[in-house]
Order: structure tokens, then C-alpha cells, then sequence
């Protein structure tokens, strides 16, 4: 049974939905590339889950990064999903970083950026800035500011689980504040060992049991990192040739690493002939 999954939910007397995310594996992978402090690997696990939640928002093929950014202890943190529920992610630190190092500490004037890109249509981005007290906090923010939606957002981790919740008041003409307090304080509940250790419908029983609540199929959520030896052959292309012959005069390959998941590519003076040869073969006559 998959662990790592997100169940969406609505509320049939309120404008109001509901997503609750549980991870296990798909975290573990990303903290196996890198030896990141304690402090560290907890702040990826709430982004990850934030990301989760987040990506499940999309109504159209696509990725969402959420990113933090400072000139700080941590430079960057960020991770990618696509709407099919597809993460990766990395951090990159430098010095001790303290296990009770609070997010200010870590980004002294930071920002969140979060890119969505659809796979047709424009771009585009919302930026805040990291000044509230967690990441929940900031993402509160950004709803917003970008999306003029109420929203409440839970995020939980702990070197070995990852898990969120968000709530989100629905587009009305009749918004009812009233209920969305009511299902925040109800939420607000929830512990980070009951979404650790419980089953998505008995936790939702025990936060919503006097509520009419529909909870649509889970979802599964994994790892997959994007890149590949084609990728990385595609990024060589782009280069001047004369500029890839000095580097493999000089070491002998082209090498190329993967932050995401530490895959390593090497290009030999044969493998760039064959690129570039490809790159610059004539077109067939017709």
C-alpha cells in the first residue's frame, strides 16, 4: 500500500475544500541525495508537502516550484511537482545550521517564490516575502495577496514523515466566513503524530465527524526526478563546440551532476562528436 498519497475533500454544507497530505518514501528519497542537517531536512519535508498541496490546486497539466531564496545560511531551498503528483527537491546551505533555527534565521530577508508553468499557456509567479514565523504562514500569505481566497494551510515534519493539511474558502457569490472559521478551529486541531500514525478517513472522522464531508480517491505521490542523459546531451548542443573541445582536451569528458538525485553523466570526445554531429547532420532531401 502506498503511504504517500493526498485525499481531496469537500464540504457539503460549506464553500469550503479540503486536501490532506501524508509522505513516508517520496521524502525519504529526497533527503538520501544530500546529508542535510536536522533543521534542514524538516523544513524540505514541509515544503514538500506544501508543494503537494499546492499542486493539487491545478486545473490544467503543468508544475508548480515553490522556492525560498536568501543570501543567508540557506541560499535555497525548492521543490518541484507536477499535477501528477510528481516531487523532487534540494537545499543549499553552508556553516551549522542550528536544529531550533527559526525560518528568519535561516532566510534573513528571504522570499518565496512560487512558478506555475503550464504545459500550455504563460507562466507565471507570486513572490513573498519569508517574514512570518513559519512556512504555512508564508504560503497564507501569498493566497492572499495572489489568489484573494481565505485560506488555512497545517504543515508538519520530522526527518521521517511529511504531512500538511489545507483549507480553502470556495469562489461565491456568497462566501460564508462563518463556516470557514468554524472548519479552521476544527482543523487547527489536528496533531502532527495523528497525520503521521492514522488512515486519511479517521482522521477526517475525528476532525469533521459532525460534518457533511465527501472525500474523493487518494492520489499517489513519488519521487521522480526529471533528468536524463538526453537532457544534459540537450544542454551540451546549446554550447559552442569549440569551448566543450578545451574542457575535454583539459579532463578528458564533459561531466554532469544532478542536484535533485545526485545522478552523475559523463561525455567522452566521441559522445560530443555525436552530438554536435546530430545537431549539425543536413536535412533529408524530401
Amino acid at each position: 500500500m502506498n503511504q504517500d498519497q493526498l485525499h481531496r475533500y469537500l464540504f457539503d454544507n460549506a464553500d469550503v475544500r479540503g486536501e490532506m497530505v501524508q509522505l513516508q518514501q517520496s521524502y525519504q528519497q529526497v533527503l538520501a541525495t544530500h546529508q542535510y542537517p536536522a533543521r534542514i531536512q524538516t523544513l524540505l519535508g514541509e515544503l514538500l508537502a506544501a508543494t503537494s498541496l499546492l499542486t493539487a490546486t491545478l486545473k490544467f497539466n503543468g508544475d508548480i516550484s515553490v522556492q525560498l531564496q536568501s543570501k543567508g545560511p540557506v541560499s535555497l531551498a525548492v521543490i518541484n511537482g507536477t499535477n501528477n503528483q510528481q516531487l523532487r527537491g534540494v537545499a543549499r546551505w553552508q556553516g551549522e545550521i542550528a536544529d531550533d533555527a527559526t525560518l528568519q534565521q535561516l532566510f534573513p530577508d528571504g522570499y518565496m517564490a512560487i512558478t506555475v508553468t503550464p504545459e500550455e499557456g504563460e507562466r507565471y509567479q507570486g513572490v513573498v516575502a519569508l517574514d512570518k514565523a513559519t512556512v504555512a504562514q508564508c504560503l497564507e500569505d501569498y493566497f492572499a495577496q495572489s489568489e484573494q481566497l481565505p485560506t488555512g494551510i497545517w504543515l508538519f515534519a520530522d526527518g521521517h514523515h511529511a504531512a500538511g493539511m489545507l483549507l480553502q474558502v470556495l469562489p461565491s457569490e456568497q462566501p460564508q466566513r462563518e463556516d470557514f472559521e468554524h472548519l479552521l478551529q476544527l482543523t487547527a486541531t489536528i496533531s502532527a503524530e495523528e497525520l503521521y500514525q492514522l488512515p486519511a478517513r479517521e482522521i477526517l472522522h475525528r476532525l469533521y465527524h459532525q460534518e457533511d464531508l465527501r472525500l474523493f480517491e487518494p492520489i499517489d505521490i513519488s519521487f521522480r526526478c526529471s533528468c536524463s542523459r538526453e537532457r544534459c546531451a540537450a544542454a551540451i548542443r546549446t554550447l559552442d563546440k569549440a569551448e566543450i573541445d578545451s574542457v575535454i582536451a583539459e579532463r578528458g569528458a564533459v561531466e554532469m551532476d544532478c542536484e535533485y538525485c545526485n545522478s552523475h553523466y559523463r561525455f567522452d570526445a566521441i559522445d560530443v562528436e555525436a552530438i554536435f554531429n546530430i545537431t549539425n547532420a543536413p536535412e533529408r532531401q524530401q
